[in-house]
């Protein structure tokens, strides 16, 4: 015969069992010792204790009006930078007393508006959105939703809202310059495509100025949809087959990229800071290990996922609060993939 299951203790019961009302329970649960005797606030712990009494925290949610929960909505699990600023987002979230729903939209803006919906249909208090991309369908339910949110590194024209992120076109500049400073007459940067994402758009945007600025310097840029081995093997042979001769160096606009790249690059025998130059947007944690060591453009991931917890709260805090974006500085790594 299957043994019964155990019947889930409520409030009635550590009433009962501690010789209490019911408002001294919920005063307890409320951290409102102040207001209980220190014989009934023993009791009622001694209660819980033998009881294994768990509070229902969706109902306190909905009598205290917060759920203790942000959503955070990131692009790509696989992507080291989402990575890195989920564990920021958690650790200031934790620090902070909330916790974080995770949902991984898998580089799909659709999945991400529906991740929006169902997570006001969960109550969470916020929402920190690192999203795969921003088209006008996002925009719609990001003006429908009445959750309060905070971008992280993206951008959207013409729509005020509080956005944290990477100062992208002073970051992608120091990093072409840094390449131009060590002589490379040809530079070739590499991105997946950016229709949609304004991290992107950014930093090609300034390669394009910068070429123009430096009419000396040859350069090419490329879009690729990953995963597409084939066609960074064809980008990377036909830019060194024609510029032959010079000394040349490829950009890898992401850390997802920059593995593809470094995989190409190895599969093709060429050793990056002898044969060809290499630099990446996003300092990966191999990076040194990595043969001569990638020079990196580091972005502070973990310090914009704290930033962003703390931007929402205050979101929580004062409503009315004027939309602010919060750029972070990137920091050149140079090592001696890049270097004469």
């Amino acid at each position: 015969m299957a043994p019964k299951s155990q019947k889930v203790a409520t409030i009635k019961d550590v009433a009962a069992k501690a010789q209490a009302g019911k408002t001294s329970i919920s005063r307890y649960l409320n951290g409102e010792f102040h207001l209980l005797s220190d014989n009934l606030r023993q009791r009622i712990e001694v209660a819980i204790r033998e009881l294994n009494y768990q509070p229902n925290q969706m109902a306190r949610s909905l009598k205290h009006g917060r759920t203790g929960l942000i959503g955070l909505i990131i692009a790509d699990i696989g992507n080291p930078f989402s990575v890195e600023v989920l564990k920021g987002v958690e650790a200031e979230s934790i620090k902070q007393g909330f916790m974080t729903v995770v949902c991984n939209a898998n580089n799909s803006i659709e999945l991400e508006c529906q991740f929006i919906q169902l997570l006001k249909g969960y109550r969470v208090d916020g929402l920190i959105i690192n999203s795969a991309g921003v088209n006008q369908q996002f925009i719609e339910v990001l003006q429908d939703t009445t959750l309060p949110f905070v971008l992280l590194d993206r951008k959207i024209d013409n729509f005020p809202c509080d956005m944290v992120g990477l100062d992208n076109p002073a970051s992608a500049e120091m990093a072409f310059n840094h390449l131009i400073e060590q002589d490379f007459e040809a530079i070739c940067f590499v991105t997946e495509p950016i229709v949609y994402n304004s991290a992107r758009q950014e930093r090609l945007q300034t390669f394009e100025r910068i070429r123009q600025a430096n009419p000396q310097i040859k350069g090419e840029s490329y879009e690729v949809s990953l995963p597409d081995a084939d066609a960074l093997e064809t980008i990377v042979s036909d830019f060194c087959a024609s510029k032959r001769g010079m000394r040349k160096a490829i950009v890898a606009a992401n850390g997802v990229l920059t593995l593809q790249l470094a995989y190409t690059l190895n599969k093709l025998g060429l050793r990056w800071g002898a044969d060809i130059g290499f630099l990446s947007f996003d300092n990966l944690e191999w990076a040194s290990l990595a043969g001569q060591g990638i020079t990196s453009i580091s972005q502070p991931t973990a310090e914009m996922g704290h930033k962003a917890v703390e931007c929402l709260l205050e979101k929580l805090e004062n409503p009315e609060k004027a939309p602010t974006q919060y750029l972070f500085h990137g920091e050149l790594i140079v090592r001696n993939s890049t270097t004469l």
